[in-house]
């Protein structure tokens, strides 16, 4: 049989190969074509755009969603102008068949009609910028190589490549990390369904690649993560080999150019176990590199820290939000330390109420005893209170006092580092899991002012500092207002220019604030909910891709940067480190923490005070 020509009306005619005998592959698909051979032509019967065509594939060849394709166009008179796109849906039809039923009778040879295969293809660059439509004849191939790296802009990127995983080709996929560092944009946003999406994953991922891939240069060393861990102790075992990587696994790495290691400096903070006087950080798994953390009452008073007491987002609708400052203010200016454990008491307070503060609880009751007094609150709040606020105040007040005990307390005898910092790893993990929510959220917003007021008194953007934060729809939702969201924002908008760059993740980024979402440049999507997939938030998305996104399986990312503007879809490796105990394999960490107190006595509460038993 002859070959198929057609003519694509510039003098240019290109030929596709017919089916063979024994070129159909066992999958059914065809034979695969080689590298940047031909697959098919634009057909006619499909009106092709300068920004959508579709390809008539030929009997041995085929397309699948998100391969790279590419064609010319040729004018008179004008460079030849290269289009190149990704398969963005792929539809097989019966030519001649009329009805459903007629499938029957065209397999069983009683009635002719042909097999028709057609790709859609939307355009990701056109080469030069002459926006006309390919001619239907035109020859398609498949992008390999350098015209894969153009019709992506990987070749714009230069050495601004991150890897984030590998495409459908099994070729690297990399994001742009001008529009990561803040020189062109800023911050990442994850979206997906919790436990299936894989949010942390490849978030912990995109800071593996991010140190190793070279885009940091020599400030690799000195660039910080500061990674919150909300759900279970997942996150704790980052300096840890996975025992389930396997070779296929640690190929992976290595054509992304990473290496398959796990994260080597690694600091872990956690809050103190219950009833523990020696300050042991609550963890169960992890005895490496982990030190407990919490807040004495002297820098609870000292930091004005009581605003973050009352996190929660419909707080600041609360007509008692007023007396928030007035009493963090009056603690700030009265409340004298006492010895060297963070004890406190406040001066100009009723004499029955004076006494050295070392509990939460203790503070509290003192609040309590001066407000309820219509003759002492005049002291702590200005104006005229009314009754109602200051009880509902009260309240609020003392429900905070069991969440908050375990990290806002002056009774520890503990000696060794205490206070959540960035400055002794790489990356830091605050372990949050074993914490009610309303002290999550204590932490996380006092942590988070505490680094950015950090990064502000450095005077310079670089080194960078990544911020991951999981559930960020329920730190910063759409609604309400609250001194955590206010961060938040101040990040989103300010940080680029501070180096705070924030990696969030969330089930719902319809429910997270607008103006954090917007400022992200590189938005990510895993597995979706059917009915979140249709929100506008997820507008980047095309639809083909929000459909899949509703059944992908984990590992499967959809990632959206400004550079192109069609989603690429990436399968990320199998993390390198542990993430979860029973995958723990030897730990190639750093170990600076707190070392033993010289004195064995000096973990029991009131020794310095005590003369010993002997």
């Amino acid at each position: 049989m002859a070959d198929v020509r057609q003519d694509d009306g510039d003098g240019l005619s290109a030929a596709v190969a017919p089916a063979t005998a024994g070129a159909t592959a066992a999958n059914g698909h065809g034979a695969p074509v080689g590298p940047g051979q031909q697959v098919g032509l634009v057909v006619g019967t499909v009106p092709a755009t300068p920004l959508k065509f579709s390809v008539g594939l030929a009997a041995d060849q085929y397309l699948q969603l998100d391969d790279i394709v590419v064609t010319r166009r040729v004018m008179r008179g004008q460079p030849p102008v290269q289009l190149a796109g990704i398969v963005t849906n792929v539809e097989a039809a019966h030519e001649g068949a009329r009805f459903s039923s007629d499938v029957f009778l065209i397999q069983a040879g009683a009635l002719p009609a042909e097999v028709s295969e057609v790709a859609e293809v939307t355009v990701t660059r056109v080469e030069p910028e002459v926006y006309v439509p390919p001619r239907p004849g035109a020859p398609v191939s498949r992008a390999t190589g350098p015209q894969r790296d153009s019709a992506l802009y990987f070749d714009e990127m230069g050495d601004a490549k991150v890897p984030v995983g590998l495409g459908r080709d099994g070729q690297p996929v990399f994001v742009n990390f001008e529009f990561v560092d803040g020189t062109r944009g800023g911050h990442v946003s994850i979206s997906g369904v919790s436990g299936i999406a894989t949010k942390t994953s490849f978030a912990t991922f995109l800071l593996h690649s991010m140190f190793n891939c070279g885009v940091l240069a020599g400030e690799a060393h000195n660039t910080k993560a500061l990674i919150f861990s909300v759900k279970g102790e997942d996150l704790l075992f980052l300096d840890y080999t996975n025992r389930r990587l396997t070779a296929d696994q640690r190929a992976s790495y290595v054509a992304l150019g990473l290496p398959p290691t796990p994260f080597r400096n690694v600091q872990v903070f956690a809050p103190p176990r219950p009833g523990d006087s020696s300050g042991t950080p609550n963890v169960a798994a992890r005895d490496k590199a982990v030190n407990p953390f919490y807040w004495t009452l002297a820098e609870f008073a000292e930091q004005e820290l009581l605003p973050f007491v009352f996190a929660d987002a419909e707080d600041e609708r609360a007509q008692y939000t007023m007396l928030i400052g007035q009493v963090a203010a009056r603690l700030r200016r009265d409340a004298a330390p006492v010895g060297t454990d963070g004890a406190i008491q406040v001066a100009n307070v009723d004499p029955a109420n004076a006494q050295v503060l070392r509990t939460f609880d203790n503070l509290v009751s003192l609040l309590e005893a001066e407000l309820a007094d219509d003759t002492l609150r005049p002291q702590w709040v200005a104006g005229s209170s009314a009754t109602g606020s200051v009880n509902a105040f009260l309240r609020r007040l003392r429900s905070s006092v069991k969440p908050l005990s375990a990290i806002v307390r002056s009774d520890l005898a503990y000696r060794g580092e205490r206070s959540v910092t960035t400055s002794k790893a790489q990356v830091t993990v605050v372990d949050l899991h074993n914490l009610p929510d309303r002290a999550q959220r204590f932490v996380v917003g006092v942590t988070l002012r505490q680094e950015l007021a950090r990064k502000e008194r450095s005077g310079t953007a670089r080194p960078l500092m990544f911020v991951v934060l999981d559930e960020l729809n329920k730190y910063a939702p759409r609604e309400g207002d609250s001194p955590i969201k206010q961060i938040l924002l101040d990040v989103a908008e300010r940080g680029r220019s501070l180096g705070v760059i924030l990696v969030g993740a969330q089930q719902t980024a319809s429910e997270v604030e607008r103006r954090i979402v917007a400022n992200c440049s590189i938005r990510v999507a895993g597995r979706l909910d059917a009915a979140e997939a249709t929100r506008p938030e997820y507008g980047y998305l095309p639809p083909s891709q929000r459909a899949r996104a509703t059944l992908a399986k984990p590992g499967t990312m959809f990632v959206s940067q400004p550079d192109i503007p069609v989603p690429l879809v990436v399968e990320f490796p199998f993390p390198a480190w542990a993430t979860r105990p029973t995958e723990k394999g030897t730990w190639v960490g750093v170990d600076d923490g707190p070392k033993p107190p010289d004195d064995p006595f000096a973990t029991i509460p009131g020794a310095d005070g005590d003369a010993p038993p002997f």
